[in-house]
């Protein structure tokens, strides 16, 4: 019989998590930036081969929490974990591990279930004293002895390696999902994430941050789809600096957001924008759960 499980991807902000878990299924599934909070809630992968199936859940990146907001991208993170049959904690291996690593550690990893230390970014550190140095740090962060594997989500460097040893921690069973499903994302949800991926690349500071994106309407037809969504920001400055002079920076966010909404529905899309502003919805909105 095949194998089958769970694989819970668990990490600081900006590790690579997310960028590992598009490496690994081969295609884009989870968008990626260079700025904290980028992921916000789970989100499965399906990588399925002729030796099982493994769904992969990425996580938003986990730190102590200081307000509502990071209290709920903490339980996003944590509530992937019951279900797992492996954890795949990744770390930065060119950075020897710091304060958030170890509050990980501490915090969510005690626990039974197999950890696999998964040691990304390979390519920024040619130092082979530097790496070894930094594993061992990360080694000594748990009272068990984890096993190592070092990857490189950016060139694919050692993925087969991993996905080998996640496979040997998953108990025999059959496929849960058919061998040509990537994710259980819907459509809606992976617009909202698109348009929300633009947003990060696009603008600076705190605007990122305070947004969110809202799929009012998705209507599917034969030869187009229609996507209706609204971008909620926390205070008017943010709308204005959204919106852009003479409407520049909307218009920018929605076409790249439309062209590749293009690509992966494999037909023309129309976009429609709006921003509203829905003051402090990070820390006061009783639906911040349904805001992510």
């Amino acid at each position: 019989m095949k194998k089958t499980g769970y694989a819970v991807v668990i990490g600081r902000p900006n590790v690579g998590k997310s960028t590992l878990l598009n490496a690994i299924i081969g295609q884009k599934i989870v968008i990626t930036t260079d700025k904290p909070q980028t992921t916000r809630r789970r989100i499965k992968g399906i990588y399925t081969s002729e030796k099982g199936q493994i769904i992969f859940i990425d996580t938003p990146g986990i730190y102590k929490p200081w307000d509502k907001f990071g209290e709920l991208l903490f339980d996003e993170a944590k509530l992937s974990l019951p279900d797992a049959d492996v954890i795949l904690f990744v770390c930065d291996i060119s950075q020897f591990p710091g304060k958030g690593d170890k509050w990980i550690a501490e915090n969510i990893l005690k626990t039974d279930i197999p950890v696999i230390i998964v040691c990304n970014k390979t390519e920024l550190v040619k130092n082979q004293k530097l790496r070894y140095e930094n594993s061992i740090g990360y080694k000594k962060l748990f009272q068990k002895n984890y096993p190592l594997v070092f990857v490189s989500a950016k060139t694919g460097r050692n993925i087969d390696t991993l996905i080998n040893n996640v496979f040997r921690k998953l108990p025999q069973a059959n496929p849960i999902y058919d061998d040509d499903q990537i994710t259980d994302e819907t459509l809606r949800k992976i617009a909202s994430e698109i348009i929300r991926e633009k947003i990060f690349i696009l603008t600076k500071d705190e605007i990122p941050h305070s947004t969110t994106v809202l799929i009012d309407r998705y209507i599917e037809e034969e030869n187009i789809d229609k996507i209706f969504s609204t971008i909620a920001v926390e205070h008017n400055s943010q709308k204005i600096i959204l919106i852009g002079k003479n409407g520049q920076m909307i218009k920018k966010i929605g076409t790249d957001a439309r062209l590749e909404l293009e690509k992966i529905c494999d037909k023309k899309v129309f976009l429609d924008l709006n921003v509203k502003v829905i003051k402090n919805w990070r820390k006061n909105n009783k639906n911040l759960e349904n805001m992510l």
